[in-house]
C-alpha cells in the first residue's frame, strides 16, 4: 500500500536528517537524535526504519537512485562524451565529500552491500546508453563496456573516499582515467 503524502514527507525528512546526524555523529548516533533533527517523533523513525542498518541502507539506495535518475537523463545529453565524464567527476566528488559517513559504517562493521546491490545494477544499466552514445561520438574507446566503466567509477570513487583526496589529486587522477578511456 502506498504511503500517504504526509508519511512520504516524514520518511524523506528522516532520511535527510539521518544523513546529517550520521555524518556528524557516526553510526553511534541515536535514533532519537535523528528524530529530533527531522522534527518528528522517534516512533515515526522506527515506523519507517526498524533498525539503524535499514535506515542506512535506505540512505544509500536513495543516493544510488539519484545517480540512476541522473544517468538516465545523461543518455539524452547533446554532447555525450563531456556529459559522461562530468557525471563520472560528480560521482567521485560526491564520494570524496561523503567520506565520514562511509568510515563510520566500516568502523561499525555494517555491510549494506546486500541491501543496495540492486540499485548498483540499476546504475550500471542506466549507464549503457550514455556510454554507447559517448562511444558513437568518438569520445570513449569502443572496447570499453559498461561493467568496466562502472568498475572504474567505483574504484576511483572508493579511492577518493578512503584516502580523502584534495581537489588537485582528484583532478589529476580523473585526467589519467579519462585519458585511458579516450580513443587512441
Amino acid at each position: 500500500m502506498p504511503l500517504r503524502a504526509d508519511a512520504r514527507r516524514n520518511r524523506q525528512r528522516v532520511l535527510e536528517a539521518a544523513e546529517i546526524v550520521l555524518a556528524r555523529d557516526g553510526v553511534a548516533a541515536k535514533m532519537e537524535k535523528i528524530a529530533q533533527q527531522a522534527g518528528v517523533g522517534v516512533g515515526t523513525v522506527y515506523r519507517h526504519f526498524q533498525t539503524k542498518e535499514t535506515l542506512i541502507a535506505a540512505i544509500m539506495r536513495a543516493r544510488l537512485s539519484s545517480l540512476v535518475a541522473e544517468a538516465t537523463v545523461l543518455g539524452e545529453a547533446p554532447d555525450p562524451g563531456p556529459a559522461l565524464f562530468a557525471f563520472f567527476t560528480r560521482m567521485v566528488t560526491q564520494s570524496r565529500t561523503k567520506r565520514t559517513f562511509s568510515d563510520a559504517l566500516a568502523a561499525a562493521g555494517i555491510d549494506i552491500a546486500p541491501q543496495t546491490r540492486g540499485a548498483g545494477l540499476e546504475l550500471q544499466a542506466a549507464l549503457e546508453v550514455p556510454l554507447r552514445r559517448a562511444q558513437e561520438a568518438g569520445a570513449v574507446r569502443e572496447d570499453v563496456d559498461v561493467k568496466e566503466l562502472t568498475a572504474l567509477m567505483a574504484g576511483v570513487s572508493a579511492a577518493a573516499e578512503r584516502v580523502g583526496w584534495d581537489e588537485e589529486v582528484q583532478d589529476k587522477a580523473l585526467a589519467l582515467v579519462f585519458d585511458g578511456l579516450r580513443p587512441r
